[in-house]
């Protein structure tokens, strides 16, 4: 039940697992993957149909099928306020692990995932990467024979993620435990025996991960962006009808086009060669029926105004902004937490509308910077002005001109969707006409006119996201930082979001991005990759990847190198 609507999350779904295979369940947000998942796991009852999970009924005997399984919900099902051992303490004793056993398995289980020596940190003041390894290491201290996972690797950098999926392909195939792990990044698909694709509820494919990928033989191109921005060609031919999908890869435009077309009649004046298809090619022709160009003609500004390529309009109290000049200055920025340094000598400068991103793993202090950044946390040394105003003299000045859209859910989940845009909207001093004018805007821009009425803690994560970005946007900010955006978020919907951001860019917002999809870094104008507080690297897509090693040419690769590369020099220091 959403507000007053009945919600069907899963309907008519028919699917098994084999003993000791891995198997993904993916698909948009809404879809019902977490619902299932709760189901299987005796947490919630069906309305129709059944579940049987080792044998057992999942109503009847829901006590006996949760004492034999692992069960990992998002967000890791951890309390913040108990140490890493008290937390594993409380789950040993919550599936009555004795203390034989415990033995066997802490050591283990600590070994494994690292947090040996952290056994007295409390796990709120854990990083993303390693809360996600705790979850795990609880939902294993009673070796189960099935291992549930909600997307266990959501908000934590691609080192961490290596690393749970190293533990899964390790510890749980050696076993032989059966996993159902639902994700987010469809490049784990890849690595399980079977996926099952769920959408609006109902099951919408199923199969190997390579007969997803046959469907795409053929029909997939990189294409050469030339002199031009590579997310300004991805946005022109995302919004074509003959085009599947259209991504950025590796300084190229990674195309999917629909059955018998001619890439040549696409790409006029561009250069295209073929390419090897992978899993998400052929996870996006599953769903090409479904496809909605949403973001397609998004305007920044309250009047609507837009020339068809992506340039809008300035509304009438805002002047128009110029690109290129410099709007954020950097110069050997300090933050200190008694002895212990966060953030030490980050020297950058950000262009108006640039979208620059700000990548490091877990612990590396982005949010620290991205919290000075925002006027939120005052600098402990250096100089930091923003849109022209000193930040350590004139923080509330400057923080007039910022949007900001924070990694967690931050609004009123208990008001409805307009409620909320209201309430912001008079909050950044919007009233009269022009208030009702920017809520107007913000729900027929960002597709929320359908949930106006909805509690917004209710909504799915694609709307939840909508709504934080509308909010960030009522007073047409001069700069918008968004961290980790795109966080729990499918890939359509993220698909949708960097459509939206590649405009306010070019509308002449300046973009500040934390994020750890590594694909999505390839959106970014510059961008600067931290570890310890301090750069690591700072550049264009294409001049970080020139840090890649080992025959690879991707971002991500270049981040692994580059942060593998500091652990090296500091351990051997």
């Amino acid at each position: 039940m959403r507000g007053k609507r009945e919600i069907t999350a899963l309907n008519n779904i028919s699917l098994s697992l084999q003993p000791g295979s891995v198997n993904g369940l993916l698909g948009p947000d809404g879809a019902g993957k977490t619902t299932l998942l709760r189901m299987a796991a005796g947490l919630m009852t069906p309305a129709e149909g059944s579940i049987t999970v080792l044998g057992m009924d999942s109503v009847k005997d829901a006590r006996a099928i949760q004492a034999a399984i692992g069960y990992m919900p998002q967000r890791f099902g951890l309390y913040e306020d108990l140490s890493v051992q008290e937390n594993m303490d409380l789950y040993a004793d919550l599936q009555s692990v004795p203390k034989k056993e415990r033995k066997k398995q802490y050591p283990r289980l600590l070994e494994m995932t690292g947090l040996g020596p952290f056994t007295a940190r409390l796990a709120g003041r854990l990083s993303g990467g390693m809360k996600q390894k705790l979850g795990l290491a609880c939902s294993l201290i009673k070796t189960p024979q099935l291992l549930l996972l909600d997307e266990p690797t959501v908000g934590v950098d691609p080192l961490s993620r290596r690393e749970l999926w190293r533990i899964v392909d390790g510890l749980v195939r050696e076993e032989e435990i059966t996993v159902l792990v639902s994700t987010a990044y469809l490049d784990e698909a890849e690595r399980c025996d079977t996926v099952f694709v769920l959408l609006d509820g109902e099951l919408l494919g199923q199969g190997a991960p390579e007969e997803f990928v046959k469907t795409a033989a053929g029909r997939v191109f990189y294409v050469d962006p030339g002199d031009e921005l590579p997310r300004h060609v991805q946005s022109r031919l995302f919004s074509k009808e003959a085009v599947v999908d259209a991504t950025l890869r590796e300084g190229f435009v990674h195309i999917v086009t629909a059955k018998d077309t001619n890439p040549e009649a696409l790409c006029k004046g561009l250069a295209f060669r073929q390419a090897e298809p992978v899993f998400e090619d052929g996870f996006m022709i599953l769903l090409e029926s479904r496809r909605e160009h949403a973001a397609q003609g998004f305007d920044i500004n309250s009047d609507g105004q837009d020339d068809g390529n992506g340039d809008q309009q300035a509304s009438a109290d805002k002047p128009a902004r110029t690109n290129g000049e410099t709007i954020i200055e950097v110069d050997d920025l300090e933050r200190k937490f008694g002895d212990f340094y966060a953030v030490r000598g980050l020297d950058f400068t950000v262009s108006r509308g640039e979208i620059f991103g700000l990548l490091g793993p877990n612990g590396a202090g982005k949010s620290t910077t991205f919290r000075m950044l925002c006027g939120l946390l005052p600098p402990t040394g250096g100089h930091l002005e923003v849109a022209g105003e000193d930040l350590r003299t004139a923080a509330a000045k400057a923080r007039r001109n910022v949007g900001y859209m924070a990694q967690k859910f931050s609004l009123y989940g208990q008001l409805s969707v307009r409620e909320n845009l209201d309430f912001f909207s008079r909050a950044y001093g919007l009233y009269g006409k022009r208030q009702r004018t920017r809520v107007q805007w913000a729900l027929e821009s960002l597709e929320l006119e359908s949930e106006a009425s909805s509690n917004s803690g209710e909504l799915p994560f694609g709307y939840k996201q909508r709504l934080a970005l509308a909010c960030a946007l009522m007073h047409e900010p001069d700069i918008l930082f968004l961290d980790e955006p795109t966080s729990g978020v499918d890939p359509l919907a993220r698909r949708e979001f960097w459509q939206r951001i590649s405009a306010l860019a070019d509308a002449g917002v300046t973009i500040i991005v934390t994020t750890h999809f590594m694909e999505e870094a390839e959106y970014c104008d510059r961008m600067l990759i931290m570890m310890s507080g301090e750069l690591l690297a700072l550049g264009t897509p294409d001049e970080i990847r020139e840090h890649a090693t080992g025959g690879e040419s991707s971002i991500e690769s270049a981040f692994i190198a580059l942060v593998e590369q500091y652990r090296k020099k500091q351990e051997a220091a």
